[in-house]
């Protein structure tokens, strides 16, 4: 019985086929497979989020997921946010707002600021979430603390990175 399979992905939406073992993670398969290099193995246990990509839009840790649990869904990295050689409007923001330092963090911020959007969006709450019959979620600075704070930045940037995110998100959640 062989443990190498070959399967179908879709990532940062082109359509991929790749053959590994079974047993690869979601990371490793985006890293060493197809050398997307911009999720990070941090921690490889889903504690500091510098591994976080989309998965049909929604925030995951790419460490804990087995590759083949995503076959045929829209895979998002961070090399898929923005549009050729425009970037996406949060990374325009992290720039002007020195949301980054060594950077390492930063793919796993991006990716899960971007999923957080869409959250509120969507009228999902949050823990901190005040009233859970309104109609829209503020963004206010304890809703994009709470909502970001499985990514982890070890250099401190946070200041940078939450008013990276206000200023992009906070107007379409207000």
């Amino acid at each position: 019985m062989t443990r190498e399979n070959r399967m179908r992905f879709i990532v940062n939406g082109d359509p991929i086929d790749a053959e590994f073992d079974l047993r690869t993670s979601l990371l490793d398969l985006l890293r060493e497979h197809l050398g997307l290099m911009g999720s990070k193995k941090g921690c490889n246990q889903g504690a500091c989020g510098a591994c976080t990509v989309l998965v049909d839009g929604e925030r995951i840790n790419a460490c804990l997921g087995l590759a083949v649990q995503y076959q045929g869904r829209a895979i998002t990295t961070v090399e898929g946010l923005g549009q050729g050689d425009t970037l996406h409007p949060l990374q325009q923001a992290f720039i002007r707002h020195d949301g980054f330092q060594c950077g390492y963090c930063t793919p796993g911020q991006l990716c899960s600021a971007v999923a957080m959007a869409g959250e509120i969006a969507r009228g999902s709450p949050s823990v901190v979430t005040a009233d859970l019959s309104a109609e829209t979620i503020a963004l206010d600075h304890d809703e994009l603390r709470e909502r970001m704070s499985g990514n982890l930045c070890r250099c401190g940037a946070y200041n940078g990175i939450v008013e990276a995110i206000a200023e992009t998100f906070a107007k379409h959640a207000a």
